[in-house]
């Protein structure tokens, strides 16, 4: 791929990978627009790790008590609001891994890529997530955070796995009927993403380590940098809106899209 192609992917990937609108509804949508090639598992790899840094940059002071916080944990002590929010973060990753083991073994991750399912889920889980967000219930913060609602956003999490349903979507549909508050939804989940994008990005790891070559590295180094000031745009933005805006525009903007890959698809 070229420097451009490179930078458009990482680019459509990081402003995507936070807002609850998928990313791969638009990077399916990339290649048919441009005629692009695939970007392969080491541009991939590469995306996951600039939107990582991202999101710990921006929620650092989270981050940072949920590090110290595992420590404890790993002593089996939930002492201290930091031990407390790692165990959450844990529970609220098991179902996705699972889940994402399962699809991988069986082959059926691979079988759900197709424009028609990206493009109903873009639509039903738009849906949803604008039922959700007509919650009147909306009076929890993010530090009200309890083990139940891990497991149950966890589960929820691990519907993200069908293409199109944005993983950002889904746990923030799930801690919205949970009544959380907007900007709190928004934060639960982009906290969650964390140690999900890990395990992810190092599942990938797995299918490109020992094959990489010195043009894969500069790639690499490339598409993390962008993909890194993409998402951290993204989040800065998104979280700003929250004050005020509703996820109504998300919902429209996912219909619209799930529509044309609809269009594509049936065709």
């Amino acid at each position: 791929m070229t420097t451009f192609n490179l930078l458009l992917v990482a680019f459509i990937q990081g402003m995507t990978e936070f807002l609850p609108v998928s990313s791969s509804g638009h990077l399916i949508l990339l290649p048919i627009l441009t005629g692009l090639d695939d970007q392969g598992l080491v541009i991939d790899v590469a995306a996951h790790l600039g939107t990582l840094v991202a999101v710990i940059l921006y929620f650092w002071a989270d981050v940072r008590l949920a590090f110290f916080g595992a420590f404890r944990l790993l002593r089996g002590k939930v002492d201290t609001k930091g031990a407390f929010l790692a165990l959450c973060l844990v529970i609220a990753t098991i179902p996705v891994i699972i889940a994402g083991l399962i699809l991988k073994v069986t082959g059926l991750a691979d079988a759900m890529r197709g424009i028609a399912v990206i493009g109903w889920a873009m639509i039903i889980f738009g849906i949803i997530l604008y039922l959700a967000d007509r919650n009147k219930q909306t009076a929890k913060s993010a530090e009200q955070w309890t083990l139940k609602d891990a497991v149950i956003m966890g589960l929820w999490q691990a519907v993200a796995l069908i293409p199109g349903t944005s993983r950002s979507g889904i746990t923030i549909t799930a801690a919205r009927m949970l009544g959380y508050a907007r900007p709190d939804a928004a934060r639960l989940s982009m906290l969650m993403s964390i140690p999900t994008i890990i395990a992810s990005g190092a599942l990938l790891s797995l299918d490109v380590i020992g094959s990489a070559t010195a043009a894969d590295l500069r790639d690499i180094a490339l598409v993390a940098v962008m993909s890194c000031i993409a998402a951290f745009a993204a989040l800065a933005i998104m979280m700003r809106l929250l004050r005020s805006v509703s996820y109504t525009p998300y919902v429209i903007y996912r219909i619209a899209l799930g529509l044309v890959l609809l269009f594509i698809a049936y065709s």
